[in-house]
């Protein structure tokens, strides 16, 4: 039996943590019907999972540095981008009633 490494939660796995960040990004998009920022509630799911996608990153973070952790640096640097996107649509609609 092949067991691949992107849904075994207990490997640490690079690609699974951006595709949950990502894919909470879109579904941030669509939610808050993008470029007309609605007033939606369920915008707090995506940006739990982007969470959850970026402490996945970070935990493939090695003690010393190399251009991997280099790389895993811009990484979570994307993540908070994103984050902070999805939280400025969360948040945003409220502010302007």
């Amino acid at each position: 039996m092949v067991r691949t490494h992107f849904f075994d939660l207990r490997q640490r796995s690079l690609a699974r943590g951006n595709v949950l960040v990502l894919g909470s990004l879109l579904a941030t998009m669509w939610l808050s019907d993008f470029p007309h920022n609605r007033e939606n509630p369920l915008l707090a799911l995506p940006a739990l999972l982007a969470v959850v996608g970026t402490v996945d990153t970070a935990r493939c973070m090695q003690k010393r540095w190399s251009f991997y952790h280099g790389g895993i640096i811009l990484c979570l640097y994307m993540d908070l981008m994103a984050l902070a996107l999805m939280v400025f649509s969360l948040v945003y609609p409220y502010l302007m009633r």
